[in-house]
């Protein structure tokens, strides 16, 4: 059997099989960085399953026990990440609106420790048409999670808030991660937080939802920090 790095050790088809949660994640994790490469290198139609796995160290069958198909390795990881998210909104949370921006900060902090997959994935992605439409139908499972989760949370705001909200959310996320992928910006997990922050919550949020909020600054303080400070904290009300 070939051998394969996975994680300080070459790994035989055996051992490289998950044993628990964070194994499976880990090794999941592992077969997709060779696809990307094998992909990246030699293009996606031209590179084979059989090469996947001859790279990851695994055997076919292995693969298809994780995989269904070259397509769905590409995106591994997001099921993982839909996972964990699904699992950090079901705990709880004062403020729904802020949860969700929480879980979209995670989302981004986790794809800048895999910078290099991101990277990968974005190049090869671009180059097939079939993978951009599956890419953007990850991108709406994000949305859907989030407005599904803002429903049933604040059953009393308006429909249409919680789905622009979660829009803009997924959004503003992604523009910052294409960026970063493409070396354009190094914007970080803190600058995301800003930018969420000043996307508008929905109407109708329970107590104190129709109160009127005065606030007061020094008149020499600069209109744009006036208006950062007032995003902020309207965003947590």
């Amino acid at each position: 059997m070939v051998g394969a790095q996975y994680g300080d050790r070459v790994a035989t088809d055996e051992s490289a099989r998950p044993r628990n949660g964070d194994d499976t994640a880990r090794f999941r994790l592992t077969v997709v960085d060779q696809a990307l490469r094998l992909f990246a290198e030699r293009g996606y139609e031209a590179t084979t399953v059989d090469e996947i796995a001859e790279a990851a160290g695994i055997s076919r069958r292995t693969f298809f026990r994780q995989f269904r198909s070259k397509e769905d390795v590409i995106f591994a990881d997001h099921e993982s990440q839909l996972a964990q998210v699904a699992e950090f909104l079901a705990a709880a949370h004062v403020d729904p609106w802020e949860a969700v921006c929480a879980a979209v900060v995670q989302v981004f902090e986790r794809f800048t420790q895999w910078r290099e997959i991101a990277e990968r994935r974005y190049r090869v992605v671009r180059r097939v048409p079939a993978l951009r439409e599956r890419e953007i139908v990850t991108v709406f499972r994000y949305e859907r999670l989030f407005t599904d989760y803002l429903r049933e949370r604040l059953p009393e705001a308006p429909d249409l808030a919680r789905v622009q909200f979660t829009a803009a959310v997924t959004a503003t996320h992604n523009y910052l991660l294409r960026r970063m992928v493409r070396g354009e910006s190094d914007a970080g997990a803190a600058d995301l937080r800003v930018e969420l922050a000043a996307i508008p919550r929905g109407v109708g949020r329970g107590p104190g939802a129709g109160e009127l909020v005065v606030a007061v600054f020094p008149r020499d303080m600069p209109p744009r920090q006036v208006a950062d400070l007032v995003t902020r904290q309207l965003g947590s009300l």
